[in-house]
């Protein structure tokens, strides 16, 4: 078992910017243990002063978009080119499946890994959504009182973790490819209203002009879209990781973004109402942690699932008994 501290000691690690404390307080997030979890809290609650001050941006992408050749690329842009320290943090649902995508990336992202100024930190394995997104919550704001001023938050399930990870960010970014018409058929229209921009990937060599292409298509498809409730319509760009061309404009319009909504309120507005969101999930996720932990519920689960599965019982009258166990 990891050597823990007390309260006090991580939180002077993690404001000093000492990474092996931050990771280590990270550790005790995830954990399910009860003592960990309530050291977790105090920490939490006593760096909650020093958080708030990043600029949480959320990534995703289709499958073969190069999202972690973009994310290295664009973070050590942010870091060279505009002086940021920069976290990289990843929700994933199918990571007790797979072990999660990120691991494997990380190594890819060897220049980013290594950076001084950047901190990667893989999603916990073995978790469901509700489990991975709380902690990644609480990540965010560890990191932001180490001193972390740009926070990545990437996707690499699909579904239902975009809508969880533009629930904790400010800024959402959509990488997408060439070849527009295809795409705009399989991606989900709901994705595409989240975005606050476009990023149309691997635009190099050969593939320029259809990626202009895309960008025009994309462009105009937004236009159907209503004016989202930040008054940002959101933009289209085209980006070469590998030549590092586009990162700029990205930034660009994250920028012109952060100003808009600032200046508008939608800000600070969106910031408030996600902590509320944060604060009812919370609820809902402890609420069925300490429902199926029940000794009564535990023993009865089993045969009332086999009854629902075979028709015996409705859904309902079976939660309805199941609940009166509790």
């Amino acid at each position: 078992m990891a050597k823990r501290f007390s309260a006090e000691t991580y939180v002077a690690g993690i404001l000093a910017g000492d990474r092996m404390m931050l990771s280590r307080a990270i550790t005790l997030v995830e954990s399910r243990l009860a003592s960990d979890q309530e050291l977790a809290q105090q920490v939490i609650n006593q760096v909650l002063p020093h958080t708030g001050n990043s600029f949480r941006i959320g990534i995703t992408g289709v499958p073969g978009v190069g999202k972690s050749t973009f994310i290295e690329a664009f973070g050590n842009y942010l870091i060279e080119q505009q002086d940021k320290k920069l976290a990289v943090l990843a929700i994933d649902p199918t990571s007790q499946r797979t072990g999660g995508s990120i691991l494997g990336d990380k190594t890819r992202m060897e220049s980013l890994s290594h950076h001084p100024h950047a901190f990667i930190r893989p999603s916990p394995a073995g978790k469901s959504l509700g489990g991975v997104t709380k902690s990644t919550r609480e990540t965010i704001l560890l990191c932001e009182a180490a001193g972390y001023d740009a926070i990545f938050v990437e996707t690499v399930g699909v579904g239902q973790s975009e809508t969880a990870v533009h629930g904790m960010v400010d800024f959402f970014l959509l990488l997408m490819l060439a070849g527009a018409g295809d795409e705009l058929q399989g991606i989900k229209r709901g994705i595409m209203e989240m975005a606050d921009a476009i990023a149309i990937t691997k635009a190099d060599s050969n593939n320029q002009l259809k990626a202009k292409a895309a960008k025009a298509e994309y462009q105009n498809a937004l236009h159907l879209y209503p004016l989202p409730a930040s008054g940002w319509l959101p933009r289209v760009s085209v980006c070469s990781a590998l030549k590092e061309t586009g990162l700029e404009q990205i930034w660009q319009t994250m920028a012109d973004y952060l100003e808009h909504t600032q200046q508008n309120g939608f800000f600070e507005q969106k910031r408030r109402e996600q902590n509320l969101q944060w604060l009812f999930e919370t609820i809902r996720q402890s609420l069925e942690e300490k429902f199926y932990a029940q000794p009564g519920v535990q023993q009865a689960l089993p045969d009332i699932m086999r009854q629902v599965k075979e028709g015996e019982q409705s859904a309902f009258a079976a939660a309805a008994a199941l609940l009166r166990l509790s």
